[in-house]
């Protein structure tokens, strides 16, 4: 017969039921509980209507609990649910139409009837490097002419590379798309090009490129 391990706390929110078979087999490992995760919901007549909000949803973990309307409790949402509607996870504060059943624990959702993000907190996004923010065609009025210019290196999956001139050796930065508007989708070390360079916030920065003819 299977038995449960309950987690501290289970179903407050803040675990979660699994089931375990406490006499395995003669030779037979036992299950610990951590080893198996939350079960997805097994198809139930008994299922009631409810709409609540997300109190949290754990991704890593694959379930989640909505806070029914009602008052009926927390109702535990397992991942599996939500893949009909193309998603693995839910941003707290989501609003949440199910169907769900009475477990032994407490209510779990069998299928989400409609999903509303207006009220959503999503994740504040990760703040951009200053220089992520330099806009090389806003700095065209402070550079200088056209002058000669070779690659010292440039790296695509990064995004930038370095030029030298001749006229000292500080490395002058560039940027992936300041090439790209040059038609240059390509670069070798020591190839020679032309460029327009301002003095950045980190040093030298090229602005404009073009092919030295």
């Amino acid at each position: 017969m299977l038995g449960f391990y309950s987690e501290p706390d289970t179903f407050a929110g803040q675990g979660v039921s699994v089931r375990v078979d406490p006499q395995p087999e003669q030779g037979e490992r036992p299950l610990q509980p951590s080893e198996e995760p939350v079960a997805a919901p097994a198809p139930a007549n008994d299922e009631s209507r409810h709409a609540g909000t997300v109190k949290w949803f754990d991704v890593t973990r694959g379930f989640g609990f909505l806070v029914d309307d009602g008052q009926a409790g927390d109702i535990l949402i397992h991942f599996s649910v939500l893949q009909p509607h193309g998603r693995r996870s839910l941003p707290e504060g989501a609003r949440l139409e199910c169907l769900a059943v009475q477990r032994q624990r407490g209510l779990q959702a069998t299928e989400i009837l409609s999903i509303d993000l207006s009220t959503a907190i999503e994740p504040a996004p990760r703040p951009r490097a200053e220089s992520d923010r330099v806009d090389p065609v806003a700095m065209l009025d402070e550079a200088g002419e056209f002058e000669a210019v070779a690659v010292k290196w440039f790296n695509r999956l990064k995004g930038y590379g370095f030029l030298v001139r001749g006229s000292d050796s500080a490395d002058i930065f560039v940027h992936m798309e300041t090439l790209r508007r040059a038609g240059l989708h390509e670069v070798e070390p020591d190839q020679r090009l032309r460029a327009r360079i301002v003095d950045g916030r980190k040093g030298p920065l090229a602005v404009v490129v073009e092919q030295d003819d």
